[in-house]
């Protein structure tokens, strides 16, 4: 999906591991801007392991020689602890090696990923083979700049300048894995009438379309459109996300109203790709979709 549901692209953060952090309260610029799922979680067995202790935040405080403040910054996931935090509160804790291993995982929020995106995203990175069908709006990593912008800003809740351009920024970066990745095959599957929704002026709707088939003109990618005639045909529950794991592993992804589910069931994500691989067979083949495309963008 592409609105904080369509493809999860609406939080803010980074990419990065454990890093120095003075002591003391922490100001707003010191926060996590959306923390991650194991900086939450890490939080969590700190809490967990301190309240097992009997200690308050400022006990804890006083025994790594951090403020309570940052004590609960960490505790909530909303600071990266450093590594001198993770030390002090192992050995404060009773030593059990648990703080120091799980902070061996730990990683901030991607910049302009929602939290039940972000395993999508960094699993597609990775992928030997993508598929996406789509009857909302057109697919994230084939978006023009100006389409994902007026997507972005038509989006509830409203967000702040930065906060928009930092959702834009990661969008277009997601991109860089279809041009980086040549060999890797993506396939999209969309409605035709998702490339008529006037979403802006003639000009920006004819860029859309030619920035659509510039992604899509490479070997290792195919897009088919189902045309507005088409009849029912076999995913009409909705958008179907696929692809397979460096070690052959399928996995499907569905996205709903500020959620998002990662499928590895074999059985349905087995269902997904039956589905999919129908869809392909009635939708137009390549060339026509790509002949389609090109008349679209001569009635704009």
């Amino acid at each position: 999906m592409d609105v904080v549901g369509v493809e999860g692209e609406a939080a803010a953060g980074g990419a990065g591991g454990v890093r120095a952090v003075p002591a003391g309260p922490v100001g707003e610029w010191e926060r996590e801007p959306q923390p991650s799922d194991s900086l939450r979680t890490f939080g969590a067995v700190v809490q967990a392991l301190r309240e097992h202790a009997g200690l308050s935040r400022v006990d804890l405080g006083a025994r790594v020689q951090y403020s309570k403040h940052t004590v609960e910054s960490v505790e909530l996931g909303r600071r990266m602890p450093d590594e001198a935090f993770v030390e002090r509160a192992e050995e404060a804790l009773g030593n059990t090696g648990a703080l120091r291993k799980a902070a061996r995982h730990l990683t901030r929020g991607e910049a302009g990923l929602a939290a039940w995106f972000r395993r999508w995203a960094r699993l597609e990175r990775e992928a030997v083979s993508l598929c996406t069908y789509e009857c909302r709006l057109v697919p994230g990593l084939l978006q023009s700049e100006a389409y994902a912008r007026s997507v972005i800003e038509g989006t509830i809740p409203l967000r702040t300048d930065e906060q928009m351009e930092g959702q834009l920024a990661a969008r277009m970066e997601r991109q860089a894995t279809m041009r980086e990745r040549p060999t890797v095959p993506f396939s999209f599957i969309v409605e035709e009438h998702v490339f008529r929704w006037r979403f802006a002026d003639p000009h920006a709707m004819r860029e859309l379309v030619d920035h659509v088939l510039e992604c899509s003109a490479p070997r290792n990618v195919t897009l088919q459109v189902v045309p507005l005639d088409a009849r029912l045909h076999a995913c009409l529950d909705g958008p179907v996300r696929l692809l397979e794991t460096p070690d052959g592993q399928r996995l499907g992804y569905s996205e709903g109203q500020q959620n998002g589910r990662l499928i590895s069931d074999r059985k349905e994500v087995s269902l997904l790709c039956q589905r999919y691989d129908t869809l392909r067979s009635q939708a137009l083949p390549p060339g026509e979709s790509r002949a389609l495309l090109e008349r679209l963008r001569g009635e704009l």
